[in-house]
């Protein structure tokens, strides 16, 4: 169990990285005029979400392993904090969809949005991780 434990938070370290940096990306892309710049921007944007996507199918498949497989927080009482963290990764997987849905607007050139909003985005996945490691570290229901 320890060696899918293990696997299971080297991908999701992984795959918040890659959710961590697309979003700057964007802004550069709500900043920058220059079209060469902002190809090249597309470009690192379009293989960092398909590789952050490729790091997150085994973050979450090792994540199922350990709760159906290994049954932790699947039973017995006090396992609220596990269903606060299942709700949180819903929210992540949606904001991973949501990473997708902004790039693919940057790349047919219809995003309207501002860099301050992709700076406040940004900073929402931070507190996403900050919620999920203490209710893994400290499960508080």
């Amino acid at each position: 169990m320890l060696w899918i434990k293990s696997l299971h938070v080297i991908f999701v370290v992984s795959w918040f990285a890659g959710l961590f940096y697309l979003p700057r990306i964007f802004v550069n892309l709500a900043l920058e005029p220059d079209a060469n710049a902002r190809a090249r921007l597309l470009v690192m944007g379009r293989k960092l979400f398909r590789f952050t996507t490729i790091l997150a199918i085994p973050a979450v498949l090792f994540g199922l392993w350990l709760f159906v497989g290994y049954g932790i927080g699947l039973r017995g009482p006090g396992n609220g904090w596990m269903h606060a963290k299942l709700a949180l990764v819903l929210c992540v997987i949606g904001y991973h969809h949501a990473c997708g849905m902004m790039l693919r607007r940057f790349e047919s050139g219809t995003s309207t949005r501002s860099d301050r909003f992709f700076r406040v985005f940004n900073e929402s996945s931070v507190l996403l991780l900050a919620a999920i490691v203490v209710l893994v570290i400290v499960k508080p229901f």
